[in-house]
């Protein structure tokens, strides 16, 4: 059995070591759930461009005291740094289909070990599509993956192939969950980190993708 963390332990820890990877100076939008979370684990002196699908340039953390003037594309109120803009929806689109964004932060429901991802299509559950997703992934230089390691039911969310509709194809660079970092190396989606409460052991018996190990496996950061 792998550790319990509760829900806010593990929506934590993948967001602050996802904001440990961003590097300084980099345009990178975050998606809805456990993306927003990232902006308010930006290491001293990291400084990032902040990018919401619906048009705010230059977002910051979640305030102290909400101002609802200002969301993200998930309903989470947000702060706007100096210089900030905000800007009209197909200008929005427009740097995220246009390769403008260097990174994109999303969740997901799947991933498998050809790097395709899904994470907008839940069976039994009325969903107007996939929004946004289809365009951050194909139009970010670098896409992350932020998911818990198992589902709801205790399965795997890392398999060997996506059994849900699919949001892209090849195009997921690193995924981090709470308990490992995989990195897609060489086409071959690799464990590079893991949590020091967790063994090799019991992460392999609770992920069905078919793992690259790195030869050196360090301890998971942030954690």
């Amino acid at each position: 059995m792998l550790p319990e963390l509760s829900e806010e332990q593990v929506r934590h820890r993948i967001a602050r070591r996802i904001a440990l990877d961003l590097e300084d100076g980099s345009f990178v939008n975050l998606g809805i759930g456990i993306p927003t979370l990232v902006s308010d684990y930006l290491p001293e002196g990291t400084t990032l461009l902040l990018q919401t699908e619906n048009g705010a340039i230059g977002a910051g953390p979640k305030p102290e005291v909400d101002d609802w003037r200002f969301i993200g594309a998930g309903g989470r109120c947000v702060t706007l740094i100096p210089g900030a803009s905000c800007v009209a929806s197909d200008m929005s689109f427009g740097m995220i289909r246009g390769g403008h964004l260097d990174a994109t932060v999303l969740g997901a429901l799947e991933v498998d070990q050809e790097g395709n991802l899904a994470n907008w299509w839940i069976p039994g559950r009325m969903v107007p599509g996939m929004g946004g997703a289809m365009d951050l992934v194909c139009g970010a230089k670098r896409v992350y993956v932020a998911t818990s390691h198992m589902d709801k039911r205790g399965r795997p969310k890392l398999l060997k192939k996506c059994s849900l509709p699919l949001t892209a194809v090849g195009a997921v660079d690193v995924v981090v969950s709470e308990f490992a970092v995989v990195r897609r190396i060489n086409g071959r989606m690799t464990l590079c980190e893991l949590a020091p409460e967790v063994s090799l052991e019991q992460l392999l018996e609770h992920t069905d993708m078919e793992l690259e190990l790195a030869k050196t496996i360090e301890p998971m950061l942030g954690v």
